[in-house]
């Protein structure tokens, strides 16, 4: 009896170029729009990066002047975050995007061309108000495209953007700014306007229930930024998030100012903080690949514990080399930790809330970008580095064992059941609509903005559930 052949084993690169179709196969043609867009707005990110640099050595204002001017800027991205999550809800994914970017590339280009320093300071307050106002809706915009087993790998790759866009543009302004500073503003704002063209052409409004004066439908049960603040475990997530931003904000403030003290220049700095950015866009997409339907208690303890002992490590940190591999160990609990987060936000968050929620979320960062410089600089001035770096471990620790306890209970968390169950059901005591409730679009079709009609009703008596398929088949499994 002759002896089976056995096929061939794929050879590396065949199976890299597998494993990067899978990464990025069966998302929406909606999702690529938003993720494009996402990498438009992100290449052009020069002014916040080089702010600082630009009043100091530009215009000759002093390092204390600058750093007001920074916390106006972390100020205004306070301010705006719940205000936007709010308009996100009311009036749409799709108009918020729009207004905020319109807002961003006129307030911009009208920076660059301010000359006192009162009208600097008020200008770039609005500029934080108006670039970080986008992102409640476009969390909530990926939310509502994405099907919920998806959305980690979802929110990676748009991560991943992110962090690219970041890398590209870094270097970009570094080179654009010999030209004159003001070829970064107009440069930012151009590329701003560029990513509302596209929003504007590319992609419609998704807001759950948008249509239901016009079909008839009742409209769904209000939910106000009190029903955010009166969700205890989401706030509690909220407050968790808060302690893990104030350590990776950490590495942007801190960092270069422990560096300093121990005799290294800002290059060696620069060549540290490069590996946090090199790691995101290397190792983002295949990490995700193995996350992706695994517990996210787990994942997000892990995530806290790497984050505050990578910063710890730093207080070891002897040489160049010690620093990078600190980085490279907080660098890994932020791959993981950011798309776990996000899917876990969304799926605490109830459908016709999204834009609250994400706002609510958003804040936690906004804040943590106001108060962690000041937090940073008073602990080394009063205690030194090394406390400062043990303090981080310590509040990695706290954070772990938040997310241990707050996620022991969370719905859906057996790991056989990982993968069918992507969205569990809202507390009940939320008086708004359970989240990813299944919208009533044809068997085989993806929910879109094409059919938003209400959700389709049980029927009175029992009857037996037909098997759907395709797209419809993820959406209730997941349910």
């Amino acid at each position: 009896m002759p002896t089976p052949k056995l096929s061939p084993r794929p050879t590396l690169p065949a199976r890299l170029r597998r494993a990067a179709v899978e990464s990025v196969s069966g998302l929406p043609r909606q999702f690529w729009w938003l993720w494009t867009s996402t990498l438009i707005n992100r290449l052009g990110a020069f002014v916040a990066t080089f702010l600082a640099l630009y009043l100091t050595v530009e215009r000759g204002y002093s390092a204390s002047y600058a750093g007001l001017v920074g916390a106006l800027y972390g100020l205004g991205g306070v301010l705006s975050s719940v205000g936007a999550g709010v308009l996100t809800d009311r009036l749409g994914r799709r108009p918020t995007m729009l207004i905020a970017q319109l807002s961003t590339a006129a307030s911009v280009a009208l920076l660059g061309f301010m000359t006192d320093p009162v009208a600097i300071a008020a200008v770039a307050c609005v500029v934080g108000m108006a670039s970080n106002a986008s992102r409640p809706a476009v969390q909530a915009m990926m939310a509502d495209i994405v099907a919920p087993e998806d959305r980690v790998r979802a929110f990676s790759l748009n991560y991943w953007a992110i962090n690219l866009g970041f890398a590209v543009s870094s270097t970009a302004a570094g080179l654009i700014a010999q030209h004159g500073y003001l070829a970064l503003f107009l440069g930012e704002a151009t590329l701003v306007l560029a990513c509302a063209l596209v929003v504007f052409r590319k992609l419609p409004e998704t807001r759950p229930g948008h249509g239901h004066k016009a079909s008839g439908a009742p409209a769904p049960a209000a939910v106000s930024l009190r029903t955010v603040l009166r969700d205890g475990r989401f706030m509690t997530v909220v407050g968790l998030n808060l302690l893990l931003a104030l350590l990776f904000q950490q590495a942007y403030v801190s960092m270069p100012v422990s560096m300093g003290q121990d005799g290294f220049s800002s290059a060696d700095f620069g060549m540290v903080i490069a590996v946090n950015g090199i790691l995101i866009v290397l190792l983002q997409i295949p990490v995700t690949r193995f996350i992706e339907h695994r517990s996210p208690a787990m994942l997000l303890v892990g995530s806290a514990l790497l984050a505050g002992y990578g910063f710890g490590l730093t207080a070891l940190a002897g040489s160049v080399a010690m620093y990078a591999v600190a980085v490279a160990v907080w660098t890994l609990g932020e791959i993981i930790n950011s798309p776990t987060q996000m899917g876990l936000v969304v799926r605490l968050s109830p459908v016709h809330g999204r834009g609250r929620y994400q706002g609510m979320y958003a804040l936690s960062w906004s804040v943590a970008s106001l108060t962690a410089p000041l937090l940073g600089g008073t602990v080394i001035d009063h205690y030194g580095a090394d406390a400062l770096w043990a303090g981080c471990a310590a509040v990695g620790t706290v954070a772990a064992a938040g997310y241990g306890l707050l996620l022991r209970r969370l719905p859906g968390q057996d790991p056989h059941t990982a993968r069918r169950v992507s969205a569990p059901a809202e507390n009940p005591s939320n008086p708004a609509p359970t989240a990813d409730t299944l919208p009533a679009c044809p068997p085989g079709k993806r929910p879109s903005s094409a059919c938003p009609a209400g959700p389709r009703t049980s029927s009175p008596t029992p009857s037996p559930t037909p098997v759907p398929t395709n797209d419809a088949a993820r959406a209730v499994r997941s349910r």
